[in-house]
């Protein structure tokens, strides 16, 4: 008999020596090393060889791919044109997902060439996003250096100045906590997609188009809306009391695979605690502790990442809607990395599905008797 799992649920599709997400014990991780060992202690930059090489880097093997990362950063004139005509509403998303697939056209490398390819959308994806946001407010482009890590370039293009050592080095454990995790939806459909031999560019859009759906990368997003729609502390708990009645899902709160603490939350929460303290603004944080730990008492569910990298985001100034294009920039890292592992190894995916529809048999009546 067929099993039948919907979402493909306990279903192993393929193996990966990538990543590991161990939900049962909340543990994520990258290529044998426990995210906890990784987060605040290795780069960014680091985390990209790790996942592509198996190994963290030497220092001169460190040199050569941040050297390689940053000469790719120019965008094809005809890519920054692009970005000048596209509607100052748009969503930042629809304008990365178009972007990456515009570099497609634009491609130099011949033949097998498809790290070059993984260095070239990794190295670009932040600057389409990061000029989409300059040119929607009536803003210059900064000049694209190559004195910066990615994260501080990034925070460099939004802002059109150079960012603290403290904002560079938070958005950094960020990117590093979101790099890849596992066989999730967006990754699964890079692999799909790559698996029909299209292209690393088209693997890339489809993930990119993944991530957007609110129950995916969305939902950090989510996480400040709900905490502007209570508006105060006091709110709290009357307002979570109205969304238990209307059976309402609380955003950045349980996980589709961890059933104990997503491992990475209390690093974005250790981050968040210190930005809101700087800052002035504690009332973010302490709404959103008051929130986790309603949720674990009343629905035993723990917050997720999505949960403090909102807080995280928002405190860094980082507008809104680009919280999700954030988590599409660090993850090209680890999407990058599983296309070159499926084309090392692949294979078509061709699931099985389980028809529902009428009994076979109907005879076809002439259209004047339907």
């Amino acid at each position: 008999m067929t099993l039948v799992a919907k979402g493909l649920e306990g279903i192993v599709a393929n193996s990966t020596s990538i990543s590991d997400v161990r939900g049962d014990i909340g543990q994520l991780i990258y290529a044998g090393y426990d995210i906890n060992e990784l987060a605040g202690k290795v780069s960014f930059e680091e985390i990209i060889h790790l996942l592509w090489h198996g190994e963290l880097p030497t220092q001169s093997e460190l040199d050569a791919l941040t050297a390689k990362l940053r000469a790719e950063r120019s965008l094809p004139s005809e890519i920054v044109s692009f970005l000048k005509t596209v509607p100052h509403t748009s969503c930042p998303m629809d304008v990365i997902r178009t972007g990456v697939s515009m570099l497609g056209l634009f491609d130099s490398n011949k033949g097998d060439a498809n790290y070059d390819r993984a260095v070239s959308i990794t190295a670009k994806i932040g600057i389409i996003a990061a000029y989409f946001h300059r040119l929607r407010q009536g803003k210059d482009l900064p000049v694209i250096r190559k004195d910066l890590s990615e994260a501080g370039h990034f925070l460099y293009l939004i802002n059109g100045e150079a960012p603290t050592k403290e904002a560079t080095d938070t958005l950094d454990i960020a990117y590093v906590l979101h790099a890849d995790h596992g066989m999730n939806a967006s990754t699964f459909s890079a692999r799909v997609t790559e698996a029909t031999l299209s292209d690393v560019f088209s693997a890339i859009t489809s993930a990119i188009g993944t991530l957007k759906g609110p129950l995916h990368g969305g939902a950090n997003e989510g996480v400040i809306h709900m905490l502007q729609e209570i508006g105060s502390e006091d709110r709290v708990d009357s307002w979570l009391e109205e969304q238990f009645a209307k059976k309402a899902k609380i955003m950045g709160i349980g996980h589709r695979v961890y059933k104990v603490l997503d491992p990475r939350a209390p690093h974005l929460r250790n981050m968040a605690i210190k930005l809101t303290q700087q800052l002035g603004e504690p009332k973010w944080i302490r709404m959103s502790e008051r929130i986790a730990e309603v949720m674990r008492e009343r629905k035993h569910l723990n917050a997720n990442v999505d949960f403090y990298s909102a807080t995280v985001y928002y405190s860094l100034g980082i507008p809104t809607d680009l919280f999700t294009p954030i988590f599409a920039i660090s993850r090209t890292a680890g999407w990058t990395a599983h296309v070159l592992e499926q084309l090392a190894d692949n294979r078509l995916y061709r699931p099985l599905s389980e028809y529902t529809g009428p009994a076979v048999g109907k005879t076809v009546k002439p259209i004047s008797e339907r």
